[in-house]
C-alpha cells in the first residue's frame, strides 16, 4: 500500500521467460500489493514461470501485439 491505497502492476509479457525473475526481484513488495502478469501467447516458459513466482497470470490464445495485450 502507498498513501493507504492498493498498488497493482500489470505486466504485459511476451516470450518473457529470461528476464521475468530478474523484473519481478525489482519490485518494491513493500509498496505492490498485487502483479498480474498478462501473457500475450508467448512460446516460451513465461507463463509456467509466472505460476512459480506466484503471479496472478492471465494468457492470451492468439497473439495481439503489445497494443492488444
Amino acid at each position: 500500500m502507498l498513501n493507504n491505497r492498493r498498488v497493482a502492476v500489470v505486466m504485459p509479457a511476451y516470450n518473457a521467460a529470461a528476464t521475468l525473475s530478474r523484473t519481478v526481484a525489482e519490485l518494491d513488495l513493500d509498496v505492490v500489493d498485487e502483479v498480474v502478469l498478462v501473457d500475450d501467447a508467448s512460446s516460451d516458459e513465461t507463463m509456467a514461470l509466472a505460476r512459480e513466482l506466484g503471479l496472478d497470470a492471465i494468457r492470451h490464445d492468439q497473439n495481439r501485439g503489445y497494443g492488444g495485450n
